[in-house]
C-alpha cells in the first residue's frame, strides 16, 4: 500500500497502521488486510487510478443494502472523499472466511429474497455509481423495460462501439432489442433492492459459514437480474432455488429470461476485459434482436 494511502487510512480510522498484507483475488482493485496500532484488523481497498467517486458510491451502496437487515454486508468504516485529490480507498470490517455452513444454500436463498423484497423507491437510485470501473447511470425510469434498455444495455453498447471493442452493427442490434424489451422482461414487479453485480466472486462466506455479499453496484431494479448474474459463472443449487421461492416466489417464465438478464453483465465484461466476452456479448444481443 502506498505511504500516502496508509496515512489517509490511519487518519480516517483514528489509529496508526502496524502492518499491511496484500490480498489476492481482485481483478480491478488492490486489497489489503490492515492491522492498526489499536489492534483492530480492517479490510482496505485501494485503486490509485480510479474515479474518485467510485469508492464513496460503493460505500453508499453497501450501507443501502445493509439497511435491509436481510443478509450480511460488510460494514463501512471509512472512505475517501470524492471531492478532493486524497488517495482513493474504502475501509471495511475485516470478515474472516470459513467453510460454508451446512445450510449455506438455504441462508443465501432466504437472505437474497428478503433483500429483494425490502424494495427500492424506483427503478434506479438517487445517485449514480459504478460496476467495476465503469460508470453506471441510475437516473430513474418509469418502467423496468425502459431502465434496462436505456440505463443498462445502451450505455455499454455505445461504450463498446466508441472504443472499437465492438463493430458498429451492435448499435442496430441494440435498437432491435430495445423495441422488443417490453415484451421480454416479464411481468411488472415492484422495484427490488439489488446488489447489482452478484456474480459468484462477490459472494463471500463469513466466519460463521454464512453468506456475505460484497462489492455491490446497487440500484433498484428487477430481481431476476441478480439471480441471472449468479448463474453467469456458476450454478446455484436447487436448495438455493427452493429457499428463495419460499420467501419470494418467482414469476412464470423466470428461467427463460436468464439469458436476457445476462446481456448486461456480458457487455460489462466485454468492456472491462475484452477477449471472448466480446463474442459472448454479441451472441447474447443477437439472440433477442
Amino acid at each position: 500500500m502506498q505511504v500516502s494511502t496508509q496515512s489517509a487510512v490511519a487518519q480516517a480510522l483514528g489509529s496508526g497502521i502496524a502492518s499491511t498484507h496484500q490480498l489476492t483475488g481482485g481483478s480491478i482493485n488492490n486489497a489489503f488486510a490492515v492491522r492498526l496500532d489499536d489492534q483492530r484488523e480492517v479490510f482496505v481497498k485501494t485503486n490509485p487510478g480510479s474515479d474518485p467517486r467510485m469508492f464513496p458510491t460503493e460505500a453508499l451502496g453497501l450501507a443501502w443494502l445493509n439497511n435491509a437487515k436481510a443478509i450480511r454486508v460488510p460494514k463501512v468504516l471509512a472512505v475517501s472523499n470524492s471531492s478532493n485529490s486524497s488517495p482513493a480507498f474504502l475501509a471495511l470490517e475485516f470478515i474472516t472466511s470459513a467453510s460454508p455452513a451446512s445450510d449455506f444454500a438455504e441462508q443465501l436463498g432466504h437472505g437474497l429474497a428478503r433483500l429483494h423484497a425490502s424494495g427500492a423507491d424506483g427503478y434506479g437510485l438517487d445517485h449514480n455509481n459504478f460496476i467495476g470501473t465503469l460508470a453506471q447511470d441510475n437516473a430513474t425510469c418509469a418502467t423496468w423495460a425502459e431502465f434496462y434498455g436505456v440505463r443498462r444495455i445502451e450505455p455499454q453498447v455505445r461504450l463498446a462501439v466508441d472504443r472499437g471493442v465492438a463493430p458498429t452493427t451492435w448499435t442496430q442490434t441494440f435498437g432491435s432489442l430495445l423495441t422488443r424489451l417490453p415484451d421480454l422482461v416479464g411481468s411488472e414487479e415492484p422495484p427490488a433492492r439489488l446488489h447489482g453485480d452478484l456474480w459468484t466472486g462477490n459472494l463471500h462466506t463469513d466466519d460463521n459459514g454464512s453468506p456475505c455479499i460484497i462489492d455491490p453496484a446497487a440500484y433498484g431494479g428487477h430481481r431476476e437480474i441478480d439471480l441471472a448474474m449468479l448463474r453467469l459463472f456458476g450454478t446455484p443449487s436447487e436448495r438455493f432455488d427452493r429457499a428463495y421461492n419460499e420467501v419470494l416466489p418467482l414469476a412464470a417464465g423466470a428461467s427463460d429470461r436468464v439469458p436476457l438478464y445476462q446481456v448486461y453483465p456480458l457487455l460489462v465484461h466485454a468492456n472491462l476485459f475484452g477477449g471472448h466476452y466480446v463474442s459472448a456479448a454479441e451472441q447474447a444481443l443477437a439472440h433477442y434482436a
